[in-house]
């Protein structure tokens, strides 16, 4: 944090290999963050709220990136918190082991537009969206994976979004659990929801309320290409889109099973 606290836009924060016990807050700089790798380079949030807050309108510069993030405990945003019209680029990560009493185990998205790329979600817990939640928000997803994340409460053990888009670019999400809705994937009046090469596997539910895979309600627009929708469980279904057919569109090579 004090390495944020003195720099300036365009600079870079770089961090040696070893464990950070802190939780810190970019404060509205565009910058680069960036630790010796991903595995080796942990920030801990010591259960004491989100390990890394963006909530100054922090744009695309601002960078977070070759880092575990873990150990964090919020009302929101476990892990990552961006809010208030911050979209920071968030890359080769590990999101891991993170809590919320409310929304987003691993990341919480709340009017902001972040790219999210190379980047695991796993084994994070929240009420809803134990991986990540978004609302009013149009996150990018490149090549992530969100497994093994859990919703104790309510809906979307992989993701939960509302009011918002969701571009999903080549990923996982797979063998997480929620008590209701979708296991995978809940959406709720979605905008503009694309997944494209996605695997979508071995998600569940407690209840049988929802599907175990993917429920979507009422998406402007939904489209699935070459993607594997596989052995999610049948709670009572595996995957229901609620929207009007003309605003569905599954694609050839994608398997839904």
């Amino acid at each position: 944090q004090a390495g944020i606290n003195f720099s300036s836009d365009e600079d870079s924060v770089t961090a040696a290999a070893g464990t950070y016990v802190e939780n810190i807050n970019f404060r509205s700089r565009n910058i680069k963050v960036v630790g010796a790798d991903r595995e080796t380079t942990i920030i801990d949030g010591d259960s004491s709220g989100s390990v890394v807050t963006f909530e100054n309108g922090e744009d695309s510069t601002a960078v977070l990136k070759n880092f575990t993030i873990t150990n964090g405990n919020a009302l929101t945003g476990g892990g990552i918190l961006c809010e208030f019209g911050s979209s920071p680029t968030l890359e080769n990560l590990i999101i891991s082991n993170n809590i919320s009493s409310n929304v987003g185990g691993g990341i919480s998205i709340n009017e902001s537009n972040p790219i999210i790329q190379n980047v695991t979600v796993d084994n994070n817990t929240s009420d809803q969206g134990g991986g990540i939640f978004t609302i009013l928000s149009d996150p990018v997803l490149s090549n992530v994976i969100i497994t093994n994340n859990t919703a104790d409460g309510f809906e979307g053990g992989g993701i939960r979004s509302e009011n918002s888009s969701l571009t999903f670019d080549g990923g996982t999400i797979s063998n997480n659990t929620a008590s209701t809705g979708g296991g995978g994937i809940h959406v709720v009046d979605g905008n503009n929801i694309v997944l494209d090469s996605v695997t979508v596997s071995g998600n569940s539910l407690t209840s049988g309320d929802g599907a175990g895979g993917i429920f979507i309600i009422n998406a402007d627009f939904t489209s699935i290409y070459d993607s594997d929708i596989i052995n999610n469980s049948s709670c009572p279904v595996r995957i229901a889109i609620i929207s009007p057919s003309e605003s569905v569109a599954i694609y050839t090579y994608s398997i839904l099973n």
